[in-house]
């Protein structure tokens, strides 16, 4: 069978966290389908077999405003749909066409393989991914709070023409089910393992990882910096690492023993000079790929329930909201380099068993099989 997957991103020329999952999500599907993919691209012109490029353009506000009011539809559930897309989806011959976030299925529903209905045509399966209402009210203010109810009702509207849908977060896939989607899988899917990190001579040094232009990362760092001394008092040498891109706006000062990288060249040699990573994240949901990648190196995590998510049970990682417990979770691997080489080693078991017996793969086969 065929299986052909809709991305709002070009998995040839961009790496993000969602592109991630769905290199993973596309990798396990390959052993029962032939994958193919039709993506937005800033690279339409580049050709390669398997993936169709469609441009990927900036509508004028006015445009998108209209269009918006006309369908009746939020503006991000409105913005990814263009007549090419559909025209491309027209043109695939897949059995099933699988759209990564609830908005790439649009371009489906408008197509006129969903709508002749004849045994045989294409079923569309939807990876939600993360909630755009999530998305837009922590990113766009007074008009991301505004039109998240509409971004609701859209996301349930297709979720229930799918055929199947998966999420990455075990409660999001109940409010599914809730409000009445059949299928409503919860993609329990961890990362292949990777060379473990060595942190067996690392010094008391903890980090952070995350893109701060996007919100939730920024909150979860200034928090992160008002807790560092509470964290370090007291404890010679004690470093606290930022990586990722800065946020908006001014920098802010850092307290004594923190330091920004910005990016470094090898993360995995630079975890290995850490004791564990810090997530003390307020708002969280969707694809938790840090905490799926520290997995997969044997990196120990300090996180919030929000960070970890669904997650916790699955890999054996406490959610720690209390702040005085987070605190202390942090000093004890800041002094005690063996807890961090413990936990590091059977974090890194949990994740490649769970990998071994081929959880992930089945949990793609169950959310796809027609």
């Amino acid at each position: 069978m065929k299986a052909a997957f809709l991305l709002a991103k070009d998995p040839g020329f961009e790496s993000t966290g969602d592109l991630t999952m769905a290199n993973l999500v596309m990798t396990l599907a390959r052993s029962s389908y032939d994958v193919t993919v039709i993506c937005l691209s800033g690279r339409p012109e580049v050709q390669e077999c398997g993936v169709v490029r469609i441009a990927k353009t900036s509508p004028r506000v006015t445009d998108l405003v209209g269009r918006s009011l006309r369908s009746r539809r939020s503006l991000v559930h409105t913005r990814f749909t263009s007549d090419p897309l559909v025209q491309a989806v027209d043109n695939d011959d897949s059995d099933i066409v699988v759209a990564d976030h609830s908005y790439m299925a649009e371009a489906f529903l408008q197509s006129s393989r969903a709508h002749t209905r004849r045994h045989g045509d294409p079923i569309l399966a939807v990876s939600t991914v993360v909630s755009e209402t999530l998305v837009w009210k922590a990113t766009r203010g007074m008009l991301g709070r505004v039109d998240s109810h509409r971004i609701v009702r859209d996301e349930l509207r297709v979720a229930r023409q799918a055929y199947t849908v998966g999420t990455y977060d075990e409660e999001e896939a109940q409010f599914y089910s809730d409000h009445g989607v059949r299928r409503a899988h919860w993609l329990d899917l961890t990362l292949p393992p990777v060379a473990q990190v060595d942190i067996g001579d690392s010094g008391p040094r903890l980090v952070f990882l995350g893109d701060r232009q996007w919100s939730p990362n920024q909150e979860a760092y200034e928090r992160l910096l008002t807790w560092w001394p509470d964290i370090a008092h007291g404890i010679d040498g004690a470093e606290l690492r930022i990586v990722g891109s800065p946020g908006p706006g001014k920098a802010l000062p850092l307290p004594a023993g923190v330091k920004d990288m910005g990016f470094v060249d090898d993360l995995g040699a630079f975890l290995s000079t850490c004791r564990a990573m810090v997530a003390p994240i307020v708002t969280g949901g969707g694809v938790r790929v840090k905490i799926l990648d520290a997995a997969s190196r044997g990196m120990p995590v300090v996180g919030t329930s929000a960070a970890v998510g669904s997650l916790g049970p699955v890999l054996g990682i406490d959610g720690i909201d209390d702040k005085h417990e987070f605190v202390q979770r942090c000093r004890r691997y800041l002094l005690d380099r063996s807890a961090a080489v413990s936990d590091g080693d059977a974090l890194y078991r949990t994740n490649s068993d769970r990998w071994n017996d081929g959880a992930p793969h089945r949990a793609v086969q169950e959310w796809l099989a027609p």
